[in-house]
């Protein structure tokens, strides 16, 4: 099924937005994408006709609890997950991913071993980090510097006996590079360990199949894939109802629902369902995640042809700095990011910004990578996303403001 961007982004009415008079591009999606109508409409509808707190005999309620399976439904469909019970929500993925390292922390004993790398968010770093306080060992997988990539020799060396779990990111928010997520899973489970995947920037550009990969935890956020602010624990069955997580007394203690705290974000989870729905709406099918797959078979090529563009046009502008994988190489993320000499990031973003470009700068909260590349304290990189409402014009059109700024 051929993707058109054109109709794709016809669902988003944000981007009709101008800058100057410039028209706007969104190349911001690394840090949250639009939303199409369609997300709008369902949150509306759940104020409208669904608002209540859920398990209540009358029918408002009935409909929130409606919509908390639908969302469960649909996340399950996203991820390839075994039903709707592998799936929890929570206010954002770093919050959830702090509560799922406590529960972790509960079961270890000193001398515990924590496996994490120098490539991830933050977010998928300071939870485990915090497990010092109870005796774990950190252990770090390096970046292998000339290809932003992790050294999958130094991780086997790193897991070992003494390896209760490892957190691992699917993709690198900073340099878009991909993990071979699906090794380190077998070399965790290997040794007895749990692994972890942070999923977040992987999952709005490629399928994802939690099965397939054998994983235990899978996180992701659905303002990343033009769904409202959610985080999206998935847990393969069992793995959750082993740990002593934070609850109140009256939670249910089995899984989906035991490792969330306090009432959930409904219209949010109403928004989710549909952002999921409109990723499949570009792909055809018989079931939800038939028409997922269907339509992630488009979208990659779509947006790695768009990244392809942009990172040709920035090579060959002199004083131009890629980092990342060479797109094309290897499977990446769309995401490309850039220096220019004598020039700061923030600098570059500003002005690319007054033109309608919407660019990121800094370190993304990837602060170990982007340290470690010696950008610390040099302003970071200039970060630019693809999504599938971007358009080759607007690839070329940032290309010409690019060289405008490096002559």
């Amino acid at each position: 099924m051929a993707f058109d961007p054109v109709r794709f982004r016809s669902l988003f009415p944000a981007l009709s937005r101008t800058v100057n008079g410039h028209p706007a591009a969104f190349f911001d999606g690394p840090g949250g994408s639009q939303v199409p109508e369609a997300v709008i409409a369902a949150t509306r509808e759940y104020y409208v006709s669904r608002n209540a707190n859920t398990h209540g005999q009358f029918l408002t309620s009935r409909r929130a609890d409606e919509t908390v399976a639908e969302a469960r439904q649909a996340a399950a469909a996203l991820l390839g997950a075994e039903g709707p019970e592998t799936i929890s929500f929570g206010q954002n993925m770093t919050t959830l991913n702090f509560a799922l390292a406590r529960a972790i922390g509960r079961t270890l004993r000193p001398g515990d071993e924590i496996v994490v790398t120098e490539l991830d968010h933050d977010a998928n770093v300071a939870p485990w980090l915090s497990l010092a306080e109870r005796g774990a060992v950190l252990r770090w997988c390096p970046v292998r510097l000339d290809s932003c990539t992790l050294d999958m020799d130094a991780m086997r060396a790193l897991i070992g006996p003494k390896t209760r779990h490892i957190a691992v990111g699917y993709a690198s928010n900073a340099v878009g590079t991909v993990n071979d997520v699906g090794e380190v899973v077998r070399l965790g489970h290997a040794v007895g360990a749990t692994v972890s995947i942070d999923a977040v920037h992987f999952v709005p550009h490629g399928l994802v199949d939690v099965q397939e990969l054998g994983a235990d935890f899978l996180l992701c956020s659905a303002y990343k894939f033009f769904g409202p602010h959610v985080g999206i624990l998935y847990s393969r069955p069992g793995a959750l109802d082993e740990l002593p997580t934070d609850r109140v007394r009256p939670q249910d203690a089995t899984a989906p629902t035991r490792i969330e705290t306090g009432t959930l974000n409904h219209a949010a989870l109403a928004g989710t369902t549909a952002a999921i729905e409109t990723i499949a709406g570009q792909g055809v099918g018989a079931d939800l995640r038939t028409r997922i797959e269907s339509a992630f078979a488009a979208i990659y090529p779509y947006e790695h042809a768009l990244a392809g563009r942009l990172w040709q046009g920035l090579a060959e502008i002199p004083g131009v700095t890629l980092y990342g994988p060479v797109v094309g190489s290897a499977l990446r993320a769309p995401t490309i990011s850039f220096r220019i000499q004598g020039h700061e990031p923030a600098a570059i973003a500003a002005i690319l910004g007054e033109q309608g470009f919407f660019v990121w700068d800094g370190d993304f909260y990837a602060v170990t990578v982007i340290d470690r590349l010696g950008l610390a304290d040099k302003g970071g990189v200039v970060r630019v996303g693809m999504a599938p409402y971007i358009l080759e014009a607007e690839v070329d059109a940032l290309l010409a403001a690019v060289r405008n700024i490096a002559d």
